[in-house]
């Protein structure tokens, strides 16, 4: 009998990665997992193959040549047909602050080097899972805040406004539950899908980088100290 799950497709990965033995293990792992496998070993293939294959997802290593990853990552958002593509930077252990120059540029997660197959799985289906659409209502408004759902589009005051999925999916989480204060660990749990506080400062980054976005009102934002986050409900 004919598996019927043999018929959906599915989901291709981009690995732009230049040492051949690391391409070779993550993909290794990630075909085992199910994925479909596209790999670039300098930055401008990867660009091209991003361009015209549209992967659901990207893994870039940040150290390339031809194009390094930070030149790279933002020309994918530079082009309509990658700009809301997911992206997990890839980085060596020591390069603290380019894991957090990646956040604040817009990626979606990090993996540090050496990682294990199985972190890399589970990253990799919490970011595909984030970047799906929001099920429920197609609309949803908070004072000066709209979320077209089914487009993944955030509106400020009726202005259109640039989100990640994941900055979208943190937004709207925070204002579903306006005047209520998040904990760290339900934001990342409920955002990102970690069970730990240990990606604390992926939560903080991703946080300035939304309020930057609201501008004006970043001060609806409210830090909770010694707790997470709140979406204030007035003045």
């Amino acid at each position: 009998m004919e598996d019927c799950n043999s018929t959906l497709p599915m989901q291709k990965i981009l690995i732009v990665e230049d040492e051949p033995d690391v391409a070779d293990l993550v993909s290794f792992n990630l075909e085992r997992a199910g994925f479909q496998i596209a790999v670039a070993h300098d930055g401008l293939i990867g660009l091209q193959k991003a361009l015209v294959e549209k992967p659901d997802l990207i893994l870039l290593d940040l150290m390339l040549p031809g194009l390094d990853g930070f030149a790279l990552f933002k020309e994918l958002r530079r082009h309509s047909r990658t700009n809301k593509t997911p992206v997990i930077m890839l980085t060596a252990r020591a390069q603290t602050e380019d894991r957090i120059q990646g956040l604040e540029a817009g990626a979606d997660d990090y993996l540090t080097k050496p990682f294990s197959p199985k972190e890399l799985i589970l990253r990799v289906k919490s970011v595909l899972r984030r970047s799906e659409t929001i099920p429920g209502t197609a609309q949803f408004e908070f004072g000066p805040f709209r979320f077209d759902k089914n487009n993944m589009k955030f509106y400020l005051a009726e202005q259109s406004v640039e989100l990640t999925t994941t900055e979208f999916k943190l937004l709207l989480f925070l204002s579903e539950r306006a005047g209520r204060p998040q904990s760290r660990h339900d934001l990342l749990r409920h955002v990102w899908g970690y069970s730990d506080d240990a990606h604390s400062r992926t939560l903080d980054t991703h946080m300035k980088r939304v309020r930057q976005k609201l501008a004006g009102f970043a001060c609806m934002v409210e830090t909770v100290r010694g707790l997470g986050y709140c979406l204030r409900t007035s003045d």
